[in-house]
């Protein structure tokens, strides 16, 4: 095997022709000095509410910025509570923080890695929260979506998902943004549909959350010169709005290799103590994280044989929000099981990207096969 190192992701494997296809793009947009708004921007959106089958897409600078502009939309305010999960990343929980609500932490399934129903209704009875954040996180989503959608709806609870890393995946052969109030995703070129740079979107149904939302991203304009709300700059750069509607080109390509590298890592490291886990069978994932669980006393000694290897690897997330140094003194409340902890201890994603080759897949799977074995 001539195989020597494999990087944990790959940012360069592109289609025949893209890199032209683009470049070429950016000195169109140059030539006509278009770099904020403009058409591209328009049709991005149009072609990214097409894919998502939502009715309205509304780009912005990031992933982050999505997530508090959606909470500003449906309006969360001042000292309003707002549960979320206690494994996400950084950014969920920042967002409530920086729209001045208060956070309250709440534990995942241990099993799917995200909310059950049952902690769920547990959390809104307990603390009676004005919003809720459901995080679709490693390119899955809860099989309890639709009830905790539910659920929500009848009592009240404004659910926000934040979809950072779900682009792609379904719920019953739906987009997972399709049947959201309101839901956010991140552009960031890591993700399964990056941009050029920083980037995100808010997807919705709702027409007047879509109005608020164009408002809440351009300086709270209701006209040029006319300001009804206190908003952001959070707008789309034209290139990376030219980047991420070429890539729609080829996304389920993309998906389809992603998928495919989770399904090897899934069989050929089958019976081993590092465990794929996989989604629940109503939910299709994106391939975004190969995710696997080991015991937190073993993780050491195999990420040492990755590195020694040359693998790359992701602990994608080393620790729960509630434990973070900075969500101390912002925490309204916690239900803590345990869970959050223990995934952040045992969790191990190994390389995962658009068009890794079976040499590589079986690179890694012959190192982390050697290392159980010795």
């Amino acid at each position: 095997m001539s195989i020597k190192q494999v990087p944990f992701i790959a940012l360069n494997r592109f289609e025949a022709g893209f890199r032209e296809s683009f470049l070429n793009g950016v000195t169109g947009l140059f030539d006509k000095t278009q770099f904020v708004g403009g058409p591209i921007v328009a049709e991005t959106e149009l072609e990214l509410a097409k894919y998502t089958r939502t009715k309205f897409a509304i780009g912005c600078a990031n992933g982050t910025d999505a997530i508090q502009i959606a909470l500003r939309a449906v309006g969360v305010e001042k000292n309003d509570k707002v549960l979320l999960p206690d494994m996400t990343f950084w950014a969920t929980f920042e967002a409530v923080v920086n729209v001045g609500a208060n956070p309250v932490t709440v534990d995942v399934n241990r099993t799917s890695c995200h909310w059950d129903i049952e902690t769920f209704k547990q959390a809104v009875t307990q603390f009676k929260p004005k919003a809720a954040i459901m995080v679709h996180l490693y390119g899955w989503a809860s099989p309890d979506t639709l009830e905790i959608r539910k659920y929500a709806q009848e009592n009240g609870v404004l659910l926000i998902e934040d979809g950072a890393q779900c682009f792609g995946t379904e719920i019953k052969g739906e987009s997972v943004y399709s049947g959201a109030l309101i839901a956010t995703t991140s552009f960031y070129p890591a993700k399964v549909l990056g941009a050029s740079g920083d980037a995100g979107a808010i997807f919705t149904n709702d027409s007047q959350l879509s109005s608020k939302c164009r408002i809440l991203i351009n300086h709270g304009r209701t006209e040029h010169y006319s300001h009804g709300m206190i908003g952001w700059n959070s707008r789309i750069g034209a290139y990376e709005s030219l980047f991420l509607k070429l890539s729609l080109q080829h996304i389920d390509a993309r998906l389809e290799s992603r998928r495919n590298a989770v399904k090897y890592y899934a069989e050929a490291l089958r019976g081993l103590p590092l465990i794929p886990v996989l989604a629940d069978p109503k939910v299709r994932e994106n391939g975004y994280c190969a995710v696997a669980m080991i015991d937190p006393n073993d993780r050491p000694t195999l990420i040492q044989a990755l590195k020694s290897a040359g693998i790359g690897y992701g602990t994608i997330y080393p620790g729960a929000m509630s434990m973070q140094a900075g969500a101390q003194g912002h925490l309204a409340g916690k239900i803590d099981h345990g869970n959050a902890h223990y995934i952040s201890q045992a969790v191990l994603n190994l390389p995962c990207f658009a068009y890794i080759s079976k040499e590589e897949l079986a690179y890694v799977c012959q190192t982390v096969r050697a290392h159980f074995k010795n």
